[in-house]
């Protein structure tokens, strides 16, 4: 079995994606979650789209129509003929304007657009920098309120991107954007249901994204708010959060710190249990959830077993699990 990419042969082992038998063959394919999410592994078929549905699932219909398709996801098949996409198919540039830092592990970069870019809090962009590395980051601004995109960087150790965003990308450079991408944003409706929202780290940016659009578009009911950190140096946007609750006496904000003693009013312990503890039946309830792995693909469990419907839990989309196969109580 063989497939073609831009002319070029590259022999297939069976039961390989097409990403798997590229990056075999050592072709730099941009890659990064490998779940069919991020949608940075972008091909196009020239033939005709691949049979496989999840290998197109989530891209928009013009890229649909177009023959795009998630190479992760897509089997390699007898004799495909493959072509990269152009740059000015998927990306485009955006002009950072403001760079600074939010504590010692977090950055802010926002960002303008080339051409307009319509979003919502709490969806994800793809950032390439000029090597081909890509990454993913969470939109923490919210459209109507802000004239850019706003993404909060978490500083990892030996983060070949998130480091390079915070120390080597100033103000007046360009980067290449794609997106957006995700499903995890607010719709108007149900103006009286009670939204319960968990996160970790900076996760913390596109659930603050996402409440501030709920009260823009006139919610009403309780947004109770759970952030989780191993210690309170983990709050960064404390002071946001603390002044969105001043201004709304329906916004509850709790601090919950596992890793060390919570000095008052923090609260001991994991964000996710203490908000189950506090909020134990979650029926009629719409839950966001952004952060940490394990605590999302925990927390989504245990929401959908505490009543919640499965519609009504919106998560990083990062770690997608079909609740469907886990038996409530």
């Amino acid at each position: 079995m063989t497939l073609h990419l831009d002319g070029v042969e590259y022999a297939v082992n069976a039961g390989e994606s097409v990403l798997d038998t590229l990056l075999r063959h050592g072709v730099e394919l941009p890659n990064a979650c490998r779940r069919g999410v991020c949608q940075a592994c972008l091909l196009r078929s020239l033939d005709q789209p691949p049979r496989l549905a999840d290998a197109q699932r989530g891209l928009r219909d013009t890229l649909r129509q177009q023959g795009f398709f998630m190479a992760c996801q897509c089997p390699a098949e007898p004799e495909l003929n493959l072509a990269s996409p152009q740059s000015a198919e998927l990306f485009q540039p955006a002009l950072v304007i403001h760079s600074e830092a939010l504590s010692a592990s977090v950055h802010c970069i926002r960002l303008q657009p080339e051409q307009a870019l319509p979003h919502q809090a709490g969806q994800f962009l793809n950032l390439r920098r000029a090597d081909g590395l890509v990454r993913s980051y969470s939109i923490a601004s919210v459209p109507a309120l802000e004239p850019y995109i706003e993404l909060h960087v978490q500083r990892r150790q030996g983060g070949a991107m998130s480091q390079w965003l915070a120390d080597g990308l100033q103000v007046g450079q360009s980067i290449e954007i794609a997106g957006p991408n995700g499903n995890c944003f607010y719709l108007p409706g149900r103006a009286q249901q009670s939204l319960l929202m968990i996160a970790t780290g900076t996760g913390a940016a596109p659930l603050l994204g996402i409440a501030r659009s709920a009260l823009l578009s006139g919610h009403a009911g309780n947004i109770h708010f759970y952030h989780g950190s191993s210690s309170e140096a983990g709050f960064y946007c404390r002071a946001q959060l603390l002044a969105l609750a001043a201004q709304h006496d329906k916004v509850h904000v709790h601090f919950c710190i596992s890793g060390e003693a919570a000095p008052a009013p923090c609260e001991s312990g994991r964000a996710l249990d203490i908000a189950l503890r506090q909020h134990p039946e979650l029926s009629g309830f719409r839950v966001f959830l952004c952060g940490a792995p394990e605590m999302v693909n925990s927390a989504k469990k245990m929401a959908y077993l505490h009543g919640a419907a499965m519609q009504d839990i919106y998560a990083d989309p990062f770690e997608n699990r079909d609740l469907r196969q886990i038996a409530r109580p």
